[in-house]
Parts: C-alpha cells; structure tokens; sequence
C-alpha cells in the first residue's frame, strides 16, 4: 500500500479560483502521491486570471489547468476518487453527484477571493491569501502516514485541516 497513488478532486461552485489553485499545487506538492483534479458544480468555463497570478507568484505550475464541471468525475469511466474536498465556503450544502469509489469528503471552505472588492492589490492579496490557506492544508493532508491511518482516523483528520485557520502554521 505504501505506493499507492491516491485519487482526489477539488471542488467548488465555479472552479475558477480556488479548487483551480488546489489541484496546481496538490499536483505539485504531492510529488506524483496523487492524481488530482479539480471540478465545479457551475464551473465558470474559464479560470480567474487572478489565480493564474496567485500561482505563478509562488513558482506554481499552471500548465493544464482547465475549469470543469464536476459531473465530469461522476460519469462511468471516471476514475474512482479517493478523497474529494470541497473548498468552497458558501457552497456547503450543495449537492454533488454520487461519485464512484466511495470516496472520503470533507469541507475546507476558504473565503472566496474574487468576491473581494477594492483596489486591485486588495484583489491580488486575497488570492495569495486563499493560495497560502490551502497550500497549508494541502501539506498537512501530505504529511499523513497513509500506511498508518485506518478510515475512521483519516476522515477526522481530513475534517481537522478544514478546521485550520489562515493563522495557524504547518
């Protein structure tokens, strides 16, 4: 078990922000440890040029990146996800799609920063903020002993990273 490749899928309502910014760095981050996607249950259709920047600032890939509908991962042939995380902090509650493997779920709702108004550094700040947020959560999920962890341990481990404020560290 210890080279399994784990499944997981960011979601959100637009998947233009946020679950764009998780799958880039989780990608990056986990080193091949995991296959990742994101998705949107009213994607967007493009990804806010403000992520891309967010991403890009922190030597991010944002290669590949594209805004998806989250029914995409629910169709027969999807690959059966692992963990799916949702990072919205207005959508909990929506209802996803039955999604194939049984997957863990959690929320780790992260403000969203394109409903920030302001001065245009106010916006860009925002982004960072929300990149920072979830790239904390993302190593904390990283450095789990997988090996070690039975479901139960791991789905209250998932829901504590949710939990972590912008102020906590890693």
């Amino acid at each position: 078990m210890a080279d399994k490749v784990y499944d997981i899928l960011f979601v959100c309502t637009g998947n233009s922000g946020r679950s764009i910014m998780a799958e880039s760095m989780m990608r990056f981050f986990s080193k091949g440890r995991f296959n990742t996607f994101s998705g949107g249950s009213a994607r967007k259709g493009a990804i806010n040029p403000h992520a891309i920047d967010a991403l890009r600032r922190a030597d991010l890939p944002t290669d590949g990146l594209r805004s998806k509908n989250w029914n995409e991962f629910a169709q027969p042939g999807a690959p059966a996800m692992d963990f799916v995380i949702e990072v919205c902090d207005q959508a909990a509650g929506e209802v996803p799609p039955t999604w194939p493997g049984a997957p863990m779920t959690s929320n780790w709702g992260v403000p969203d920063p394109a409903a920030t108004t302001g001065s245009e550094a106010d916006i860009q700040q925002a982004f960072r903020t929300a990149r920072n947020l979830l790239q904390q959560r993302i190593l904390l999920l990283l450095s789990f002993d997988f090996n070690k962890l039975d479901r139960l341990a791991m789905q209250s481990r998932l829901n504590a990273i949710g939990q972590q404020s912008a102020a906590e560290s890693v």
